[in-house]
């Protein structure tokens, strides 16, 4: 797929991607705005649609990470929300909105986007593991079985967030190039159950991005690393 690729001094930026990843932060900050604006004892039908999300990531926390599961909420819930959004945006019909390079779909399609988010996972179950366990969450001693340990984990540390990326990018590319490739074979009904199909793969690559990030972050916090 080709991009809008603006050059800003020896930096290429891929404009759609960052178009519609705004959009879909926007979309994101705008319902976290209608579920808090007007928070009471006695809870309306928003605030009550977001405490039963929160209720749902707080479970799942528990669960995965242990009792000390919820401080991660935020980055969990953060993640699963703007990757449903971001994946959802595909199905919409903005390549009806012609680029001179490019068109708008899902920016969670670009490579780029998907390695910064698991830089980001990356970095925070890093940060976590140090923060629980000291240097011993990396170094594992000075001996034959430390050092092979160490070097082990080292190079989860760069497979991880490449697996997160390519994962993720790979099926949303995917699906939106065969809802394309089935539109211009068969124009009306025939791409309705494939786009319908990628709805589904949107919620479940949200999931499991979510959930293998809460994975990595109990690995890090918990003494069965």
């Amino acid at each position: 797929m080709h991009h809008w690729v603006v050059q800003l001094n020896n930096i290429s930026l891929n404009m759609d991607t960052l178009i519609t990843m705004w959009a879909c932060m926007l979309v994101l900050i705008i319902f976290a705005y209608l579920v808090t604006r007007n928070i009471s004892l006695v809870p309306g039908k928003m605030q009550v649609f977001g405490e039963k999300i929160l209720e749902f990531f707080w479970g799942l926390t528990d669960s995965m990470v242990g009792p000390k599961g919820r401080a991660h909420v935020p980055l969990a819930a953060s993640l699963f929300i703007f990757i449903l959004i971001a994946n959802l945006s595909g199905q919409l019909p903005l390549r009806m909105f012609h680029l001179k390079e490019g068109e708008f779909a899902s920016p969670t399609n670009d490579i780029n986007l998907t390695a910064a988010m698991a830089v980001i996972v990356l970095v925070y179950y890093i940060a976590v593991g140090i923060k629980a366990k000291g240097v011993r969450f990396i170094y594992h001693g000075f001996n034959f079985n430390g050092i092979i340990l160490t070097l082990v984990d080292i190079l989860e540390m760069f497979t991880r967030p490449l697996s997160l990326s390519i994962r993720l990018f790979a099926n949303i590319l995917a699906g939106e190039i065969l809802v394309s490739m089935v539109l211009g074979a068969f124009a009306l009904l025939a791409p309705v159950p494939v786009m319908l199909f990628e709805v589904l793969v949107a919620f479940i690559q949200a999931f499991v991005f979510m959930m293998l990030t809460l994975a990595y972050v109990s690995s890090s916090i918990n003494e069965q690393h």
